[in-house]
């Protein structure tokens, strides 16, 4: 069996996979997510009318209106949005950019994916969504400033919903000191890397097997933002924002990790959202 390859969305570089008046629109998938980066101008709509799960959405730039059944939230920049399963619209008042993050369940988006064709086995190496318990007072709009959190020892700012889980980094200033880095790797699950801002390069190992005609180069790839990493189920990896410029990424996972969800404070929404029973 080959091993599945990383996927790169440069959208600097490549069309849109889905566009219309004062929207573009990139998709990315993994396994068991998609990832959409719209570009969008003040008034757009970006609706979903039978969602069958939650879903997730981060104003980087801009601000919107989300509504979903009777609710309503007015979302600024660097807003953090967990949307309901079931009818919901996202209403751009200004221009901006929306990343949304949606499980595989939104079967229409993952089949526009750019990288589409990458996963049409199904991913069998990647664990899958086992939704988590639904919250104590039930689906619902809920709105968060991960930046606006104290949280002054870790980068890393941390929120899950029943079956996804971001990561909103703090943004860095300058280079990331190539003596730090953080070389790991997951055994049944992918991670998705959005960069908002900057210049990374993302390096990437994947293992050895005793089948020698299965085995990949290293590869150490720089992208800039906006742009979406696949990077697959474990191989070994670490990123590095590089030059004087400032820097910004996500990380995305689905299902919610539970390395993360078990360490105390460490799960921003954690009192939203129960951990299974057991665990």
């Amino acid at each position: 069996m080959q091993p599945r390859p990383a996927s790169y969305a440069n959208h600097a570089t490549s069309a849109p996979d889905l566009e219309g008046p004062g929207h573009r629109t990139w998709i990315t998938r993994g396994a068991n997510l998609v990832i959409a980066v719209s570009d969008v101008t003040a008034g757009v709509e970006l609706a979903r009318s039978d969602q069958p799960d939650e879903y997730m959405v981060f104003l980087a730039r801009g601000a919107a209106i989300v509504r979903a059944g009777h609710e309503t939230i007015a979302a600024d920049a660097e807003t953090l949005t967990i949307v309901p399963p079931g009818e919901s619209r996202i209403t751009a008042t200004t221009d901006g950019r929306i990343v949304r993050v949606f499980s595989t369940q939104a079967a229409d988006m993952a089949s526009l994916a750019s990288n589409a064709a990458t996963y049409a086995d199904g991913a069998p190496e990647v664990a899958p969504i086992v939704p988590w318990p639904t919250p104590p007072d039930g689906f619902r709009l809920r709105s968060y400033k991960p930046l606006a959190c104290d949280k002054p020892d870790t980068n890393m700012r941390i929120f899950r919903s029943t079956n996804l889980m971001v990561n909103v980094m703090t943004r860095r200033e300058g280079p990331r000191d190539p003596k730090k880095l953080s070389p790991h790797s997951h055994d049944d699950f992918e991670q998705c890397s959005v960069v908002l801002e900057g210049d990374y390069v993302h390096h990437l190992r994947w293992p050895w097997t005793p089948d020698q005609t299965t085995w990949r180069e290293d590869e150490h790839v720089g992208i800039g933002a906006p742009s979406v990493t696949v990077i697959p189920a474990k191989v070994v990896h670490t990123s590095n924002n590089v030059g004087p410029a400032r820097s910004w990424l996500l990380d995305v996972f689905a299902p919610p990790r539970l390395d993360f969800s078990k360490r105390p404070g460490m799960v921003i929404n954690a009192d939203d959202y129960p951990m299974p029973a057991g665990s």
